[in-house]
């Protein structure tokens, strides 16, 4: 009774609200995905059809990722969010076909029918597209490969949840919900009006893509070179391996000058203290002395100090980890006496201790540690003359430490019957201590442990009065065996692949540098500066940035090949699907439009928006060069198909584009824990989705014109406007 306590540090406390902030997130995309599809359609039991797939599609979801064990994380929730304006894709696209023949006078079962008589290929396709652009994803290697196959497989498995409740449930529904609308039931004012402006842009969109359609290639020169220069914006494009998340705490790790004594630590540690105090943002912090966090170690001269921040709904407006962190850094130069470094945790638990970049120096030739010091001391000094680049750069590896040599005098002891073991064992249990055993006392087990008093081991002289046995059983001292004197040396040899080795630690600008440009300069600054013998690796998560490298980019490629295979299976035809594989680049303009508009790297998450981009820029063009195909086996002309199948697939395509995209949405304004996370993934799919819709729907037509020109096929004039068939009416007319 009368003690309570309070757990401070606590990571868990990030992971369970940025699931929160997830889950709120699905909610609200889940609402706006609703609030578009009235507004298109604008009959509340058509509505119905797709908001009911949105539920059957999440509860199919979580059992796809029990089957395939995974668990309830961000990625997992990531791809459920981004499922949600894909699995009603396909609702959408009959409800609306089955709305059109409703109003065209058909039965509804009639109408269900006939609707997905032209659209269970479309259907098929999409799905198969989906499939196909994940599973090279899946089977990317290593951590990122881990990442990328939750996400893949989780919309891969909703996908096929979804076509399946398309072509089932979904038709059932139409014949069961819809009902044409009364004749003496005039639309109202919102309904009037928002047709009358869908009606004005589409017929210039049409217009556009006439246009476009008779100087396929004018249009194609253009493409190709947007596409090119898109490509080398890429190359050059600043990278990272993931954003920086503010998980709710920084670290501090402040070292003292080799040799200090506990005093001064203790006065740091109070100094310390002082400064969190004054410092807004700071709920509390949990300071371990003698550890170091950065070289996991126990070192008399560091100091940890773990600092959590208010709750992220409980901080002052504007007050971000960035301003924490940078007032810390500055309030800390104050301290002379040590040096500091105020780091976030690193992005994925257990990859580093902290954020930034970690060099591993190697001495290869066994040139000492003094060498080694002197290398890593020029790394740093020369990174540090680069303006702007670090924010904070160093290393904990020292060889002034001072210490204690024990040159032992081993034929002195052969002669005197002592074994160095033995001299070896004396030092430790006098000086340090020895493990004998157990006993149980007060209902607890305690440990025996043999240690020379505190008097008898205080001076240098005391070790020569130690008494070690011989095999004769006689006391020797150790004063005959041994001579001790004072040297400097490294507190921590650390050894990386078996080489003696020192870690830089570093924190870029992340105004001027990516993660990817500083590990660049500091491969130049180490070519130029490690002499012969020495060399350098990367470890932590820059180890798996370097090893990710540019593997995104083959997987695209093996997506694209995926992707083209499964149409041309499915079309019969090996030049129908270049119409569709052409334009999915388009979606690269748009996410690095919006990436540099955000001022965001390009990171993981980019990469996974990139392969999803395939699969949502093909299935619109899959829907047009569908029906341009079919119209073609009618008997209508190349170019007029192309175009007409343009103007019938305009309303779907935009519905659920504009459906995806308002979906993504809260990705892209998130705030809170896993803010940095939901805006990267949020703002490369707004961005690629908006151009797939934008440039990438004008373009399928001059390609599928195109193509069929390349293959032989007959290509017609675009007719003229008394020619031209009558547009098709909406839901609302």
């Amino acid at each position: 009774q009368g003690l309570k306590y309070s757990t401070l540090y606590d990571t868990t406390v990030f992971i369970h609200q940025s699931i929160s902030a997830v889950y709120l997130t699905l909610e609200i995309a889940g609402v706006l995905v609703l609030i578009v599809i009235l507004a298109f359609l604008q009959n509340f039991r058509a509505m119905l059809v797709p908001a009911t797939t949105v539920p059957v599609t999440i509860i199919g979801a979580f059992a796809a990722m029990a089957l395939l064990g995974f668990t309830v994380n961000l990625m997992t929730l990531f791809a459920l969010i981004l499922a949600i304006g894909i699995v009603v894709d396909d609702a959408i696209i009959i409800t609306e076909n089955c709305s059109h023949y409703v109003e065209q006078g058909l039965t509804p079962k009639d109408a269900a029918i006939k609707a997905m008589d032209e659209l269970t290929g479309p259907i098929l396709g999409v799905t198969l597209v989906l499939v196909s652009v994940f599973l090279p994803a899946a089977a990317l290697p290593g951590i990122t490969g881990q990442m990328f196959r939750q996400f893949a497989l989780v919309i891969a498995s909703t996908a096929v949840i979804s076509a399946l409740n398309a072509m089932t449930l979904k038709p059932t529904q139409c014949a069961q919900y819809l009902r044409p609308r009364p004749k003496d039931k005039p639309p109202n004012w919102f309904a009037s009006n928002f047709n009358r402006g869908f009606d004005a842009v589409r017929e210039h969109y049409i217009a556009v893509v006439g246009w476009m359609t008779r100087r396929p290639l004018k249009m194609i020169a253009v493409f190709f070179g947007a596409i090119g220069l898109t490509v080398f914006a890429f190359s050059v494009y600043p990278t990272t391996m993931l954003p920086l998340e503010d998980q709710g705490y920084c670290i501090i790790s402040a070292e003292l000058p080799p040799g200090a004594a506990q005093p001064r630590v203790q006065e740091v540690t109070r100094r310390i203290d002082t400064v969190l105090k004054e410092s807004p943002g700071i709920k509390g912090w949990n300071t371990i002395g003698g550890f170091s966090i950065l070289d996991s170690a126990n070192l008399s001269t560091a100091i940890t100090v773990f600092v959590v921040y208010d709750d992220w709904g409980k901080r002052p407006a504007g007050l971000t980890q960035e301003k924490i962190i940078g007032g810390l850094r500055e309030r800390l130069r104050s301290i002379r006496n040590a040096t500091f470094a105020v780091l976030p945790p690193s992005p994925i638990p257990g990859l580093g201790n902290a954020s930034g970049f970690q060099m591993v120096v190697e001495d290869r030739a066994n040139s000492g540690l003094g060498e080694l010091q002197k290398a890593v001391s020029e790394v740093i000094r020369r990174a540090h003359s680069e303006p702007g680049f670090l924010l904070a750069g160093f290393t904990t590896f020292s060889d002034s430490s001072p210490q204690l040599y024990l040159d032992i005098d081993r034929t002195m002891a052969n002669s005197l019957g002592v074994t160095i073991n033995d001299v070896f064992s004396t030092v430790q249990t006098y000086l340090g201590s020895t493990y004998v055993n157990q006993f149980n006392k007060f209902n607890q087990s305690l440990q025996v442990r043999v240690q020379a008093q505190a008097d008898y081991r205080r001076q240098l002289g005391d070790i020569a009065d130690l008494y070690v046995k011989n095999r004769l059983g006689q006391m020797v001292p150790l004063g005959a065996l041994i001579q001790v004197r004072h040297m400097l040396g490294s507190e921590l040899v650390t050894r990386y692949n078996l080489y003696p080795s020192a870690i830089i630690n570093g924190v870029p600008n992340p105004v001027k540098y990516s993660s990817a440009q500083a590990l660049a300069l500091m491969q130049h600054i180490a070519g130029e500066i490690l002499p012969q013998g020495m060399s350098y690796e990367w470890t932590g998560l820059s180890y798996q940035e370097r090893l990710v490298g540019n593997q995104i980019y083959f997987i695209f490629a093996l997506s694209l090949t995926l992707v083209y295979l499964v149409l041309a299976a499915q079309y019969e035809s090996w030049s129908d699907p270049i119409a569709v594989i052409l334009v999915v680049p388009t979606a690269m303009i748009g996410i690095l439009t919006a990436v540099a508009l955000r001022r965001f790297p390009v990171d993981l998450y980019t990469q996974i928006g990139l392969v999803l981009m395939i699969a949502l820029a093909a299935k619109n063009a899959i829907l047009i060069v569908e029906f341009a195909r079919q119209l073609t086996e009618e008997g209508m002309g190349t170019v007029e198909a192309a175009v007409e199948a343009t103007r019938r697939r305009f309303r779907p395509i935009l519905m659920t584009s504009i459906a995806f995209i308002l979906g993504v949405v809260p990705l892209m304004i998130a705030t809170g824990a896993g803010a940095a996370s939901q805006q990267s993934l949020g703002t490369v799919v707004f961005g690629g989705m908006l151009a797939s819709t934008l440039l990438a729907i004008p373009f399928v037509p001059v390609f599928f014109v195109a193509v069929r020109g390349l293959a032989g096929r007959s290509v017609e004039s675009v007719p003229s406007a008394a020619q031209r068939p009558e547009p098709r009416a909406t839901p609302a007319d």
